[in-house]
C-alpha cells in the first residue's frame, strides 16, 4: 500500500520570458501569488508561463516537501497507475506537461518535432533540444486569444499572392507559376518551395516590401482580401519591425478564440501565438523549432524541412469541448492523440462535481473562485484558492467542492481508456 496521500498540492514554477504579459496583466502572475511560496510580484517583469509537471528543465516541487513532483512518483508508481508502455514514465516522468500562457507579445512562427525527428535534432544538439520527445499540444483560451494556426487553404494563399504585391515580391517567379499551377498530388511540394523562399528571402528586400505594405495598410490601401490581416500585420510589425515572420500572415491561418475555445497542433504545423492567456497541454516536451518573430535562435533549415505542409481552414484545429461523462459541471477537451486530455471543471457557487478514478496520473490547477478537493478515504480536504495546484493519482475518485464565489479547475489526465 501507498504511504502517501493520492492527492496533495504541489508547485508549479514560472517562466519570465520577454513575451510574456507584464505584472499583474499576467495571468501567470496572478495565479502564482497562491501557487509559488515566497512569489513577489515584480510589475515591471513579463511572466510568460507557469509550468505544471516533470519536465526536467523546470520540474515543479511537492508543497511543504523539499522533493521533485518526479521524485514521489520514482517513489510511489502506484499513483502513476496503468499508462501505457508507449510513454516514458520511467523515474517519475509525467507523459504531459501542463502550463498557463499569459501572452503580450507574439511567440515565435514555430513549430514541433515528431518523436523520430525530436530524438534525432537531441541527439545533435541537446543544448538547444533538451528533449528527445515530441509536443503536439492544446491551446484553451482563458481571455480573448489570436494566433496563427496551421497552413491555410491553397487558395487562400493565391489570393494573397494577387493582392499583396509586396508578398509575391519575396518569391521568385517561377516558384510563384509553380505553385499557382500545381495539381492536387503537387500542392504540397509546390508550397514547401513557396514556404522555404519566403523563410529564406533576402534580409533587406524584406525590410523593404514590409515597409512598402505598412506605408500602404497606414495609408489605407489594404483590398478587401486584406483587411480581416491588417491589423494582425500592423501589431507584428510593431512588435518584431522588419522581421520576416510578418509574412506569415499571407500562409497561416488567423485564429481568434473567446474564452473556452480551444485549438491543437500536432507535429510538424507551423503556428504562432500572438496575444491572450491559455491554458496549454503538451506532450512531455520542451522542443521547439523556430523561424521568426523571435529574438531566439532561429532553425529555418529544420522547420522547413519538418512541417507537413498540410492545408485546412481554421476549424479543423477547433477542439469542441463535450460533456464529460455523468460529471456534473465538467467538459472534456479530448484531442486525437493519446497523451492528454483535458477537462474544464466549472462549479456554481456552494456546489459539487465528484469525479470517478481515473487510470492515469492528473494535474489540477483552479483558476478562479475558491473551494476544496476530497477524496475517498481521506482525511480533511484539500482548500484550494486560486492558483492552487494539485496532483490526483491514479484511480483515485474525487470531490471537487466550491465556495461562495464558485469554483473553477482545468484538470489535465492521461488514460487507457475512459
Amino acid at each position: 500500500m501507498s504511504t502517501i496521500n493520492p492527492v496533495f498540492l504541489i508547485t508549479p514554477t514560472t517562466q519570465r520570458y520577454e513575451w510574456g504579459k507584464i505584472g499583474n496583466s499576467s495571468k501567470v502572475a496572478q495565479l502564482a501569488i497562491s501557487a509559488v511560496p515566497g512569489f513577489v510580484l515584480d510589475g515591471s517583469t513579463p511572466y510568460a508561463e507557469l509550468w505544471m509537471g516533470t519536465h526536467v528543465k523546470s520540474p515543479s516541487g511537492v508543497t511543504d516537501s523539499n522533493k521533485t513532483l518526479r521524485t514521489v512518483l520514482a517513489e510511489h508508481p502506484e499513483l502513476l497507475g496503468d499508462v501505457p508502455s508507449v510513454f516514458d514514465t520511467t523515474d517519475g516522468n509525467l507523459p504531459f506537461l501542463f502550463k498557463v500562457l499569459s501572452i503580450g507579445k507574439a511567440l515565435s512562427i514555430q513549430t514541433h518535432p515528431d518523436k523520430k525527428t525530436a530524438e534525432k535534432l537531441h541527439a545533435e544538439q541537446p543544448k538547444v533540444y533538451t528533449d528527445p520527445n515530441h509536443k503536439p499540444e492544446l491551446a484553451l483560451a482563458l481571455t480573448p486569444f489570436r494566433g496563427l494556426c496551421g497552413f491555410m487553404p491553397i487558395p487562400d494563399i493565391k489570393t494573397y499572392l494577387t493582392d499583396v504585391p509586396e508578398f509575391k515580391s519575396l518569391i521568385p517567379e517561377n516558384v510563384v507559376c509553380q505553385f499557382e499551377g500545381a495539381s492536387e498530388n503537387e500542392e504540397k511540394a509546390a508550397l514547401k518551395e513557396l514556404f522555404s523562399c519566403i523563410m529564406t528571402a533576402d534580409v533587406e528586400n524584406v525590410k523593404k516590401q514590409l515597409s512598402s505594405l505598412v506605408e500602404r495598410y497606414q495609408r489605407g490601401g489594404e483590398t478587401r482580401a486584406e483587411q480581416g490581416i491588417k491589423d494582425l500585420v500592423l501589431t507584428l510589425n510593431s512588435q518584431f519591425p522588419g522581421d520576416v515572420g510578418i509574412f506569415c500572415s499571407f500562409v497561416l491561418n488567423c485564429v481568434d478564440m473567446q474564452p473556452g475555445e480551444a485549438i491543437f497542433l500536432g507535429a510538424g504545423e507551423p503556428h504562432a501565438y500572438v496575444a491572450g492567456d491559455i491554458i496549454e497541454c503538451m506532450a512531455n516536451s520542451d522542443n521547439v523549432i523556430r523561424a521568426g518573430l523571435t529574438p531566439k535562435p532561429k532553425d529555418i533549415p529544420n522547420l522547413v524541412s519538418g512541417l507537413t505542409y498540410k492545408t485546412t481552414k481554421v476549424d479543423e484545429h477547433i477542439i469542441k469541448p463535450e460533456p464529460f461523462l455523468l460529471c456534473k459541471y465538467t467538459t472534456i477537451y479530448d484531442p486525437p492523440i493519446p497523451d492528454f486530455t483535458v477537462l474544464e471543471v466549472d462549479i456554481p457557487q456552494n456546489d459539487v462535481s465528484a469525479h470517478d478514478g481515473l487510470n492515469g496520473p492528473s494535474i489540477a490547477i483552479v483558476t478562479a473562485g475558491s473551494g476544496s478537493i476530497g477524496w475517498m478515504d481521506g482525511d480533511d480536504p484539500v482548500q484550494l484558492l486560486a492558483g492552487s495546484v494539485i496532483f490526483i493519482g491514479a484511480n483515485t475518485e474525487v470531490s471537487f467542492r466550491s465556495k461562495d464565489q464558485g469554483m473553477t479547475v482545468y484538470r489535465a489526465f492521461v488514460a487507457v481508456s475512459l
